[in-house]
């Protein structure tokens, strides 16, 4: 075995290779996103986007409180099965929001 600075073979360029396909993923994980629905007007989508999270709100507190999230440690045995109420909010929202019509698209660049 070798000790030193070019030990057990590490290079650079391995490593980049390597951070390419993460890098990739980042970025892709940043692309904003919105709600889009064929002949929908700005109000329209307004309206439902603020009725699906209020219901989602609701939805995820009524599941925190019945499940203890907020007096017991979250993920123990007696938290919610899906865990994070926030998480469950977000999850909600996204469903009554397809339940409408509507489809998460990437926004296009404005150029």
């Amino acid at each position: 075995m070798q000790y030193g600075e070019h030990a057990l073979d590490f290079s650079c360029q391995n490593s980049m290779r390597r951070s390419i396909p993460v890098l990739l993923l980042a970025t892709a994980a940043c692309t904003p996103v919105q709600w889009m629905r064929n002949d929908t007007p700005p109000e329209q989508l307004s309206q439902d986007l603020g009725y699906c999270r209020q219901e989602a709100w609701r939805e995820a507190q009524w599941h925190s409180f019945v499940f203890l999230n907020r007096y017991v440690v979250p993920y123990s045995a007696f938290g919610s099965p899906f865990g994070d109420a926030y998480i469950d909010e977000s999850r909600l929202t996204a469903f009554c929001m397809r339940a409408k019509g509507y489809e998460l698209v990437p926004l296009k660049p404005e150029t």
